[in-house]
């Protein structure tokens, strides 16, 4: 088995996100643009106009995620970013900030198909609490789902799953929702 190691998406590892998220840009050319994006330029922008965006994004050096490789291959990706960066959350009713402190937020996982369920989200979000420590972060969050059957469809589990972020040590702040805890890490 190869050696799991962690690179940030800068300009050097794009071609690496490229690689991971293929032909059709992870999840319907979403690009890991989804949470960044209003709807309107969200949808119109499906495909190359998402991986035009977040390219731009990385070129100019804004913090965007991690990515997961198995030795020298691309496996998995987790983004992270300051809270105000996603203007999803802002405008969310159930994901709406709990308190006014300031905190960075895990929204989105990436896990190609042939290294799924194999417990790598955990390892991703402990590199993830290393990664933000390091840039001053004192409060990381999460939004994962808590599915109520025991195999959830991996296309739900994007925004990561509740035992995951349990394991790597996140405690329930908050729950608006029946499936959608807002968990945070303390750093």
């Amino acid at each position: 088995m190869s050696k799991i190691n962690f690179k940030e998406l800068i300009s050097d590892t794009w071609q690496d996100f490229e690689t991971l998220f293929g032909e059709r840009g992870a999840c319907g050319g979403c690009w890991c643009m989804y949470w960044r994006l209003r709807n309107k330029e969200f949808e119109s922008g499906k495909g190359n106009g998402n991986k035009e965006a977040m390219k731009k994004l990385v070129k100019k050096n804004e913090q965007m995620g991690v990515i997961m490789y198995s030795g020298s291959e691309p496996i998995g990706w987790c983004s992270v970013s300051p809270r105000e960066d996603f203007i999803r959350l802002e405008n969310s009713r159930i994901l709406k900030p709990i308190d006014d402190k300031p905190v960075w937020s895990i929204v989105c996982f990436f896990i190609d198909k042939k290294h799924r369920r194999k417990g790598y989200s955990v390892e991703l979000l402990l590199e993830v609490i290393k990664n933000v420590k390091k840039k001053g972060a004192k409060i990381l969050e999460g939004y994962p789902n808590e599915p109520k059957k025991e195999d959830m469809p991996a296309v739900f589990a994007w925004t990561g799953i509740f035992s995951a972020f349990k394991t790597a040590g996140f405690k329930e702040v908050g729950r608006r929702s029946e499936t959608r805890p807002i968990m945070r890490y303390y750093i």
